[in-house]
């Protein structure tokens, strides 16, 4: 903490109503800044904190009213409190010093009780105004705060930690003048059964993160799971007995400890050290705040997580399902491929994302396909064929009509789709054929072409891309898309590489 003395700049040309200020005011505990004209206390004012100003009216060059006035146009500088000690005590001339900004008037010559009575009185002002000021600024910064988390909020991609630092961003001292704010800070967030500790300062405005090679969790109060505390302390000499085994441990470390505000719980620990000025409760509930903001989003962020992961569990059960008559990671391979390929069409994050999972479902259709048909070595009979036809129908019933599983639904519609338009259900044609579709259309076929069926045998990488990219009488170039087939040519060593990576090692009967 800082326990500087309060500092009074006094601002006179004669010497000697210098001296007898500094003789008034240096046995009270005062540090006086003499000044002996108008350019030098506004030097004085720039090059060290000043909290308040003895300001003489009558100065040559420069007199009083405009160093008063200079001072309170500065927004850094126009709390000083500015008293002016003046022999002149017309109507007028208060008027003057009360346009100019000045808190009070004090006449020459002074009454030395007086001065210090005004000068008590406007430094305790001065103190609330700052508390005042630091209030103010902490639930901007609070504002700001969970602005800035809810506004960069991934459930799916939430990093606890990266917003620890956040929370420390916001609160540590970055320049000596932010007083209000602490000089370190150290956190514990625990990583399985122990605490991992770091250590926070700043350094020329930037924030510095140290690994703190250190146990602190057995010198913490015990906090039972799910419950929290935050408190503060002056000081060691004012710790209450529950933290007391943690200060001594920080001053074993040779981390003094001047005053203290911190969040304890089993999962997370912050301690903020070194206010510039005491620490009250209020401090305390702003890092509460900061801190229960996090650990909500945390929290929120793990049940979505476990949501989406239940979600996919449950879109590659069913596609599974319908795969009983297929290579075992027929699905994986289909939608790695059209990743993949939509990757090099430069589509978004979610849409790669959504297609590696959804294209699991092309073929789950095939649910309501009678076994015999999909087994069956021979050619199929017009009427099987018939019925084999009918499955993207089938799947799209299946799949319904949740938002979540749109592009599943148009997937699994649409991938025997044509560019074309000889494909079925609808002989749809070029781009009448949602995008998913046509990605996953040449996805399917490949893969089809390079697994083992009833109806055929494996092909080897090359004769698979002759059949795309050449065609051979059933299948043809003109059945994709221009663009996903160019795509396809580029990625052909990529698509011959998933497959050999995600290749069953066993058939299913």
């Amino acid at each position: 903490m800082d326990n500087r003395k309060p500092r009074i700049l006094c601002v006179d040309d004669e010497k000697a109503n210098l001296l007898l200020l500094q003789a008034v005011l240096t046995p009270r505990g005062y540090d006086v800044v003499q000044a002996r004209s108008g350019r030098e206390a506004l030097e004085a004012v720039q090059e060290q904190p000043i909290d308040l100003a003895l300001l003489d009216v009558m100065m040559p060059e420069m007199d009083g009213y405009t160093v008063c006035r200079r001072i309170k146009s500065d927004s850094a500088k126009q709390y000083i409190p500015v008293v002016m000690v003046t022999a002149l005590t017309s109507k007028q001339d208060k008027i003057r010093g009360i346009e100019a900004g000045a808190e009070d008037f004090i006449s020459k010559p002074f009454d030395q009780q007086e001065v210090l009575a005004r000068i008590s009185m406007l430094l305790k002002m001065k103190e609330m105004f700052t508390r005042l000021q630091c209030a103010y600024l902490n639930i901007n910064s609070l504002t700001s705060f969970g602005e800035e988390l809810i506004g960069t909020f991934d459930p799916l991609r939430f990093d606890f930690l990266q917003k620890v630092d956040s929370i420390v961003n916001q609160i540590i001292r970055k320049s000596s003048d932010r007083i209000e704010k602490p000089l370190m800070v150290i956190v514990g967030a625990r990583q399985e059964k122990e605490y991992q500790w770091l250590q926070y300062e700043a350094s020329y405005r930037e924030l510095n993160r140290v690994n703190l090679e250190a146990r602190l969790g057995s010198f913490l109060p015990f906090i039972e799971k799910g419950k929290s505390k935050a408190f503060f302390s002056n000081g060691p000499d004012r710790a209450g007995l529950e933290i007391q085994p943690l200060l001594d441990k920080l001053r074993d470390l040779k981390i003094k400890v001047d005053n203290i505000v911190s969040y304890l719980s089993s999962d997370l620990c912050i301690l903020a050290l070194n206010y510039g000025r005491a620490v009250t409760t209020y401090d305390a509930s702003v890092l509460n705040s900061m801190v229960l903001q996090s650990l909500f989003l945390r929290s929120l962020s793990n049940q979505i997580r476990e949501v989406e992961d239940s979600f996919e569990y449950t879109v590659h059960a069913l596609a599974r399902s319908a795969e009983v008559n297929e290579d075992a990671n027929h699905i994986l391979r289909v939608g790695e491929f059209c990743a993949v390929i939509a990757e090099l069409l430069q589509m978004d994050p979610e849409f790669i994302k959504s297609i590696r999972l959804q294209a699991a479902l092309h073929d789950v259709g095939k649910l309501h396909i009678h076994p015999d048909i999909l087994r069956k070595p021979d050619q199929l009979s017009p009427g099987e064929w018939r019925s084999m036809k009918l499955h993207p129908q089938y799947g799209t019933r299946i799949i319904g009509d949740h938002s979540r599983l749109k592009m599943a639904k148009d997937i699994a519609l649409t991938h025997h789709e044509n560019w074309d338009g000889s494909g079925y259900p609808s002989s749809l044609q070029g781009e009448r054929i949602p995008v998913a579709g046509r990605i996953a259309a040449i996805a399917d076929r490949y893969d089809a072409l390079r697994s083992k069926s009833a109806h055929k045998p494996a092909f080897s990488h090359a004769q698979a891309c002759k059949v795309l990219l050449e065609g051979d009488g059933r299948t043809r170039p003109t059945h994709f898309d221009p663009k996903v087939l160019k795509v396809f040519r580029a990625l052909a060593p990529k698509f011959e590489e998933i497959y050999d990576k995600l290749k069953a090692d066993r058939r299913r009967d």
